[in-house]
């Protein structure tokens, strides 16, 4: 669906946005690079591989933990290298393992999934059961952050809003969330459904086949990992405006005019 401003003012005057109050769940499947002990001779001549942004989203756990703290809401996350098994690919996708781990054997495969994998996931989608089973509106939000240049490449973008455009609450809400960034800091490059589809292999993505669009959306927010290079002062004011701008999203649906840009 191609998107337009007349669009989005059409989401936003049709009450697209959820009706109550969402329960944030936040997650985070690129936490560290940490390799378990019984693995680390897959990596030994790996080591810049890890440190890089294919072994991890460097950042996107203190964002993470920041956002769980200031809005009070629960957080998952987990340390394991992207590199061993990606927790953001689905069970059917074979990039779930990476170039070091795609060649060992089955077995070797099944005893990582096991570990890793499906318990990580497991217990997520388990608390999202818990809290739709309940008639709460959920706002799973998946963080993770970006590298400024892919494949001599510069991204044109500080923050992403990743989304399937055909659920129009997740529409609606990354429009309001953009909107009240641009308010907050009218500077800042944010951009939807950029560095990455919303709708390609995702955790989201994966979860949206199991929960309604009334009762789940599912969204994941990349920060550009630029932020982390500058002084800290720069990256907790970041933190701080995701922060500010979610919680203003969330509590104040109503504030923001749609005739606002």
């Amino acid at each position: 669906m191609k998107f337009t401003w007349i669009f989005a003012d059409v989401l936003l005057q049709e009450n697209c946005l959820p009706a109550k109050q969402l329960c944030i769940v936040i997650t985070c499947e690129h936490g560290g690079n940490i390799i378990p002990k019984q693995f680390t001779g897959l990596f030994r001549n790996s080591r810049k591989l890890l440190e890089s942004h294919r072994g991890h989203d460097p950042g996107a756990i203190d964002l993470a933990k920041k956002l769980s703290q200031g809005l009070k809401a629960p957080l998952y996350y987990s340390r394991i290298s992207r590199l061993l098994i990606d927790l953001n690919r689905s069970p059917h996708n074979p990039d779930r393992f990476s170039e070091v781990t795609l060649g060992l054997g089955a077995d070797e495969k099944t005893v990582i999934q096991k570990l890793y994998y499906h318990p990580y996931r497991t217990e997520v989608k388990s608390a999202l059961l818990k809290y739709i089973g309940k008639g709460a509106q959920v706002l799973h939000l998946s963080v993770h952050t970006f590298t400024p240049v892919l494949h001599g490449k510069v991204r044109r973008a500080d923050l992403g809003f990743l989304y399937d455009p055909s659920r129009k609450k997740e529409t609606a809400f990354c429009i309001l969330w953009q909107r009240v960034i641009r308010k907050i800091r009218p500077g800042l490059q944010t951009r939807r459904n950029y560095p990455y589809r919303g709708t390609s292999d995702g955790f989201t993505a994966y979860l949206r086949d199991f929960f309604p669009e009334d009762s789940y959306l599912g969204i994941e927010l990349e920060i550009n990992q630029k932020f982390l290079s500058e002084d800290r002062k720069t990256w907790l004011d970041i933190q701080q405006l995701i922060l500010e701008s979610l919680a203003r999203t969330r509590n104040s649906q109503g504030e923001f005019s749609v005739s606002k840009r």
